[in-house]
């Protein structure tokens, strides 16, 4: 069997990511090889993952952000991610079904993973997405929700809680699902990021 250093893909792991992604073995395969380039041990540490979020958005400090996603993606809680966890997270984020996407949005906002989010969680993970907004882009933005904890209050409100209520998963997801206005609220908007990734093509 292949293991992790043999530069093949396990079988086993392979079919599982097949069942659960919607991902090509093609695809998974070329993924799997950079994955070894960059990840040599076969997983990706906190530090690693942060290098390859900022990457991404060289202009912003994704750092407190890309340390919550990998929180939320450490399934095993172990501090590195294998490739299984890499690929289901890459899932999860980008072709997931709704529901999976909001499921993982629970997990990035249950920061002390105790089952439910507090304001203070909605709060720390608002702050840790302004930090990745173009401060031109904040100027633009709503007043309503133009800093961390008037968003906070404004995602706050829409779930009609009290300050020191917590949020459940069910709750969580059944609001977002209810209103377009929170979902936009509680992501980082990958739109942005599409086209400042296109401007940066020759």
């Amino acid at each position: 069997m292949g293991n992790s250093k043999s530069g093949a893909l396990s079988k086993e792991i392979l079919e599982e990511l097949q069942l659960n992604t919607k991902f090509t073995e093609e695809e998974l395969c070329a993924w799997y090889q950079s994955f070894l380039k960059e990840c040599p041990s076969g997983r990706i540490t906190q530090q690693e993952f942060q290098s390859i979020y900022a990457k991404f958005f060289p202009d912003a400090d994704p750092k407190a952000y890309a340390q919550h996603v990998f929180r939320s993606f450490d399934a095993n809680s172990d501090g590195t991610l294998d490739f299984k966890e890499y690929v289901i997270a890459l899932h999860m984020t980008t072709a997931g079904k709704p529901n999976q996407k909001l499921e993982w949005a629970f997990s990035l906002y249950d920061v002390d993973g105790n089952g439910a989010i507090s304001k203070n969680e909605v709060l720390d993970i608002v702050t840790a997405i302004f930090k990745m907004i173009n401060p031109e882009d904040v100027k633009h933005l709503p007043d309503d929700e133009n800093t961390p904890e008037k968003r906070a209050e404004k995602i706050w409100n829409f779930f009609g809680k009290k300050e020191d209520d917590k949020l459940t998963e069910e709750e969580f997801i059944e609001g977002t699902l209810a209103n377009k206005e929170i979902l936009r609220l509680i992501q980082f908007e990958p739109q942005k990021v599409k086209e400042r990734l296109k401007e940066k093509k020759p």
